[in-house]
This record gives structure tokens, sequence and C-alpha cells, in this order.
């Protein structure tokens, strides 16, 4: 289960990355290559080369986070293309979409009956299996 509060900061990174790397290395790269800083509990999601699967890296205030899904079938169904900058900005439910392999953009949502104020503390998310089969 990931869990996903509208308030979370999620930053896609546009460039492939080697899916040997993992936390220490997807850190390095979120501080030096992304100049962002890797323990702000921003959600950073990064994609193969093939476009096959996406890692997920956050700090939840006491370690790292890496999560990895690997589609069964087929290749990502979207991926933005660079701007120039080295980050893309998703929602917590454009991420939802994504991971469902589906495309974040052309989804629809209702709005937001009462908007959420910007979170300052560090974000949550977790990768946790379910206990119990559920």
């Amino acid at each position: 289960m990931i869990q996903l509060p509208p308030q979370l900061q999620i930053m896609l990174a546009y460039d492939a990355v080697d899916f040997r790397q993992g936390i220490d290395m997807l850190a390095a790269r979120c501080r030096n290559q992304l100049n962002h800083d890797p323990f702000s509990g921003t959600v950073f999601l990064f994609r193969n080369r093939r476009g096959t699967a996406i890692k997920l890296l956050v700090y939840d205030g006491q370690g790292f986070w890496l999560c990895l899904k690997r589609f069964s079938k087929g290749h990502l169904a979207w991926w933005p293309q660079a701007t120039g900058a080295p980050l893309h900005p998703l929602a917590a439910h454009q991420l939802s979409v994504l991971l469902m392999n589906g495309h974040p953009e052309l989804a629809r949502f209702q709005e937001a009956w009462r908007a959420l104020p910007a979170t300052t503390t560090t974000a949550h998310a977790a990768c946790s299996r379910t206990v119990g089969g559920a």
C-alpha cells in the first residue's frame, strides 16, 4: 500500500536512470543533478530506460523508502518530455493514475471541495504490505 495524501509534494525526474542505482545514488542524483533536497520529504519518481518500471524515493524523517513497480506487460503509457527543468511536479491523484499505467494529464478528477493547506512538515509516504492478506 502506498499512502499519497493530497498535499504531498511529488516530483518526476524527466531523464531515465540506471535501475541498478539504489538509495544512496538516487539521493545523490536528487541533490547534485536535480538540485533538490532528498531529505525534504518530497517523493521523487524515476523510470528506467526501457520504460518498464518506476522507482519512488522518499525520506520520511527516519530513513529512506525505495519502492519499485515493474509493469508485467508493456511499457509506460505516459512520461512527460523534458522542458528544460529537471523535474515535473505531479499531484498525488496523478501519481495513482501513473502507477496504474494510465495517462495522468488526460484523467479527469473532481475539484477539491476545500483546498488543503500546503504542508511544511515532513511528508509521509510509505510502501508497506498489508498484514492479514487483505
